[in-house]
């Protein structure tokens, strides 16, 4: 006899863990049918005739994400012959919610109680005999990292897939839910018997306002306006929406179920010094500016204070490595050619990069320090109702805070959003977040043009790419992508000292990814600059770059930046280059004004920049097209180069009115 069992639980409740210890490596890994979400499935070990099924991580079978409606669709047409139910015994009250709906399907369940070496650990008892006969359902406590209970687990499965053994009967409904959930179960009995749908589980879920249920079921015009009078008489007896009922209702019965059962001990210092921080950090009205004001903090303390400092120093080493080099190859009379490539290329444009490692460092040293806390996770529950605004949730805030760090992995964070809508807007809203490649033009332009404001230009860059990812998260809402997000679930941690090792290791990762990219693709843009620069289009030697090849192509370019305010050639080159990498914009400018450090190089801007026009470039460079990789992971992701080409051109286009709106309307001010 073969079985099939459906592998199901919330999300980072160790159901992968789970899935590997039941199958091994012999896995079989696809897509559902019609839809991008993974179908895991494989025959348990020791078990040939018996496959699982690893259903998507979810908190509920309401139909709002791919992943809801894709498990829902399985557990009613393709009816497996148990499921496996695996929960976090270490927030069990959480868990249980989506157990409840399973309960309804009546289908041979059994429980996993997971991470049962954590719970005792933390001092909290589950009696598990007695949750067990009250929920009329199997209950085998398990740790799967650690394959205990495993074997267990696999044995009660089977023998209640084989006798079909179903929930006990648990009506945990009660007062007005309870006669909306039976009165509508008495008016479509007939409709979901003849399709062999559990009664209770349509009831509830036309309740719910399920529309793929209503059509499933096939119930006349008539009948779904009694439903309708019914659900309004709920709603109004309640004062509540009916997801809120529904919801009310199952947490209540969970209440009950475990009042008992799970013994906590008394809360932790931890969580009550977070609920403590937390009235203060997450309140409604001043949540933003508190988080406005630690940002402003930490880019004064990492452009104005300790970044600075650590640049500054870094700079005049290589600076003095820089002028040790020149001498020795003067000493050794080296070709002259040569001694400019190594010195007027490879030092200027790789040197002036490197030397902004340790303001990359300092700053992520100091986002990790957020992250790390649980104050980010705070961060992204505030911005879910911003968010909301513009057609997303809050989880969509994850993949563009990454995007602060560097585009490639935000585009790719977004597959864990739960729907394709969210997907591909966030994708598009991704660009605007300012990376750290662009820091190093960031910097070398406030110490130009802003020294004493560096700290607030910097928070206005930043600031203006998140408002103008706003106001193009509302014009795609009302056009491309018309509909609402999903429902936004998330777990806050609670507040604790961040990880030594983990905020070591964030800051070596991103040091290790600069430093891959100064002495790669930089290093390559570097010496392709100097020899476009000192190179006419007939191979020969320029003594006055003005005439080399770089200096044609940036000329052919330069009109378009003009009404910008920054017209040179030069300019246009730097902008180009910065396709390949941002970093690369500074690299290049050192190179073709010879500027052997970022000291140097300020300096040399004035010749081309006014505090007006230097802001309108930094307008631009916030806002074009990120880099070469980036739009890679974009092809990547939305699978077709026609719409890359659309938002490259879209994020040009965006970041050329920009600018221009910035030096047209600053000029009515400065003249």
């Amino acid at each position: 006899m073969k079985l099939t069992f459906a592998l199901i639980g919330n999300q980072n409740c160790g159901k992968t863990t789970l899935f590997n210890q039941l199958t091994g490596s012999n896995q079989h890994v696809g897509n559902f049918p019609g839809v991008t979400v993974d179908k895991k499935e494989g025959p348990i070990r020791k078990h040939p005739d018996a496959t699982v099924v690893d259903l998507p991580g979810i908190y509920s079978l309401s139909p709002y994400t791919t992943e809801e409606v894709v498990t829902s669709d399985f557990l009613i047409r393709d009816k497996p012959d148990a499921i496996i139910n695996i929960l976090d015994a270490t927030n069990i009250e959480r868990n249980l919610y989506l157990t409840l709906q399973l309960m309804e399907l009546r289908m041979p369940m059994v429980l996993a109680f997971n991470m049962m070496d954590e719970v005792r650990a933390s001092g909290v008892s589950i009696d598990i005999p007695t949750l067990s006969e009250r929920m009329g359902v199997p209950i085998v406590p398990i740790s799967a990292s650690k394959n205990e209970g495993v074997d267990e687990l696999v044995s009660r499965a089977i023998e209640v897939a084989e006798k079909k053994i179903r929930p006990g009967t648990m009506d945990f409904c009660v007062g007005e839910v309870h006669r909306a959930i039976h009165s509508i179960a008495h008016i479509v009995e007939d409709h979901a018997q003849e399709r062999d749908i559990p009664v209770r589980y349509a009831a509830t879920k036309l309740v719910e306002g399920d529309p793929a249920m209503t059509r499933t079921l096939g119930i006349s015009e008539r009948e779904i306006d009694i439903i309708g009078h019914i659900v309004d008489d709920l709603e109004k007896n309640l004062h509540t929406d009916r997801e809120a009922a529904l919801a009310d209702m199952r947490y209540d019965a969970i209440q009950r179920l475990t009042a008992d059962t799970v013994k906590k001990p008394t809360a932790a210092q931890e969580e009550s010094r977070s609920v403590r921080m937390d009235r203060i950090l997450t309140h409604k009205v001043w949540a933003i500016p508190i988080f406005l004001g630690i940002m402003l903090l930490v880019f004064w303390l990492t452009f104005g204070v300790v970044g600075k400092v650590l640049s500054d120093l870094l700079s005049w080493g290589i600076g003095e490595i820089t002028d040790l080099v020149d001498g020795l190859l003067t000493r050794a009379q080296v070709n002259l050619g040569l001694h400019s490539l190594v010195i007027d290329g490879v030092f200027a444009g790789v040197g002036s990069v490197l030397s902004f490692l340790p303001t990359i460092v300092v700053l992520f040293f100091f986002l990790s320090m957020l992250e790390d806390s649980g104050y980010m996770a705070r961060v992204a529950f505030i911005m879910d109702k911003l968010l909301r605004k513009i057609g997303l949730s809050g989880r969509s805030f994850v993949p563009m805070l990454i995007g602060l760090g560097c585009s490639v992995p935000a585009i790719m964070a977004t597959r864990t959003l739960s729907s394709e809508r969210d997907r591909k807007m966030t994708m598009l809203l991704i660009p605007f977040m300012s990376c750290s490649a662009k820091l190093p033009i960031y910097a070398v332009f406030t110490a130009a043009f802003f020294p004493e404001y560096g700290a607030l230009v910097m928070m206005a860059l930043y600031v203006m790419g998140m408002v103008l990812a706003v106001v193009m998260g509302l014009l795609l809402k009302n056009s491309l992508f018309k509909g609402n997000p999903v429902p936004f679930v998330l777990e806050l941690p609670a507040y604790r000292f961040p990880s030594f090792k983990s905020v070591m290791l964030h800051m070596w990762d991103k040091a290790k990814d600069f430093l891959q990219r100064a002495f790669t693709i930089i290093f390559y843009a570097t010496i392709i600059i100097w020899v476009l620069q000192n190179f006419d289009i007939r191979g020969n030697m320029v003594i006055d770059s003005a005439e080399s090849i770089l200096a044609a192509i940036g000329a052919w370019i330069a009109p378009v930046f003009a009404p910008l305010g920054f017209g040179s050639w030069q300019c246009a080159t730097a902008l180009i280059s910065g396709l390949t990498a941002k970093e690369a914009v500074v690299s290049t400018m050192a190179v073709l004004l010879g500027a052997q450090s970022p000291e140097l190089l300020g300096p040399m801007l004035t010749e081309f920049f006014t505090p007006l026009t230097a802001f309108s470039f930094l307008t631009f460079t916030l806002l074009y097209t990120p880099c070469v990789a980036a739009l890679a992971a974009l092809r990547r992701e939305m699978g077709k180069v026609s719409q890359v080409i659309m938002v490259t051109v879209g994020q040009i286009g965006i970041a050329w009115v920009a600018a221009f709106a910035v030096y047209q309307v600053g000029r009515l001010f400065v003249g």
